[in-house]
């Protein structure tokens, strides 16, 4: 193995790429967690809302499945995939909180609706029905009125570190490329090629 690039910037252009050709959600990404005790993995899809040296960041009511399995298991797998291109990425790695300044600048930057839809939702709880939601929506769009909207104590983000990245391309009659880039004991990369 060589010692090479940071990958992230390998993957700011792929992503660069795909906001230009995917036509819904390029930052979309499934996240797999998995619960401590039985280890059930779990995926679903989320947004990547930031991304540089330090990892892959994103945000959730810190109630929901996804936040409690990564309470009681801090580690955690992100697959992007973009049809348009042929390409994914596959990334491994320990999950930390993002910091409450980072949070908060995240909350504030999202649509006023979309801040008291946090507020109303219990993620991942049951719901009697649509109503409650709606309900509760209402509720706290009259408690905020026109002033601010404060990030809930229950909302925040995690930040993804990862110790493996997976670059996957098509190659025709499946002959595909996959380039993986490893942490090394210095915290460089190492990287390795691998048959598709």
């Amino acid at each position: 193995m060589a010692q090479v690039e940071d990958p992230i910037t390998r993957f700011n252009a792929w992503l660069t790429e795909a906001t230009r050709s995917e036509p819904d959600d390029p930052n979309a990404m499934a996240l797999a967690t998995a619960d401590a005790n039985s280890g059930m993995p779990s995926v679903r899809m989320v947004l990547l809302k930031d991304v540089d040296e330090r990892g892959f960041v994103f945000y959730t009511n810190l109630g929901s499945q996804k936040a409690r399995e990564l309470a009681g298991n801090p580690q955690a797998a992100l697959c992007f995939h973009w049809k348009s291109l042929e390409r994914q990425v596959r990334v491994q790695g320990a999950v930390t909180p993002v910091s409450g300044d980072e949070a908060d600048a995240y909350f504030a930057s999202r649509a006023r609706d979309s801040r008291i839809g946090a507020w109303a939702s219990k993620q991942s709880q049951l719901m009697q029905g649509r109503f409650e939601l709606e309900r509760r929506v209402a509720e706290y769009a009259l408690r905020f009125n026109i002033g601010s909207v404060p990030r809930p104590p229950f909302w925040s983000g995690f930040r993804l570190s990862p110790s493996r990245i997976e670059f996957w391309m098509a190659k025709p009659f499946r002959l595909h490329e996959r380039i993986v880039y490893a942490r090394d004991v210095t915290g460089g990369w190492t990287t390795e090629t691998l048959f598709p």
